[in-house]
């Protein structure tokens, strides 16, 4: 307690430590587990990317694709491709945006232990 005082890090009133010396703890604990779990590289990065895009992709093009069909079996004033692909990209990004969600609470929730 003595070495902390000298360098600050220590409120001596309080006997806490102050708040500088929480950061430089925390930051300390992140890299600790960052070397424990393995780096991740560019690949992962660009799979995280992939799995965003393809999210929004799949349903857009179920969405075209189910309109498609509805145009060809059931003819309408408006256009069922145009209606659903719109509809699909809705959902798509909704689903990637409730990923990108999840992944960034995980994330924080991590942090703070």
């Amino acid at each position: 307690m003595k070495n902390l005082e000298k360098i600050g890090m220590v409120d001596t009133d309080k006997g806490k430590v102050n708040d500088l010396g929480r950061r430089v703890g925390d930051k300390a604990r992140r890299k600790i587990k960052a070397k424990r779990e393995g780096h991740r590289g560019v690949l992962s990065g660009l799979g995280m990317f992939g799995l965003i895009g393809w999210s929004i992709v799949v349903p857009t093009l179920a969405g075209a694709a189910m309109g498609i069909w509805l145009d060809r079996q059931y003819p309408q004033t408006f256009s069922w491709t145009l209606s659903l692909l719109i509809l699909g990209l809705l959902i798509g990004c909704l689903l990637a945006w409730q990923w990108v969600e999840k992944e960034h609470e995980d994330i924080n929730e991590e942090e703070h232990e």
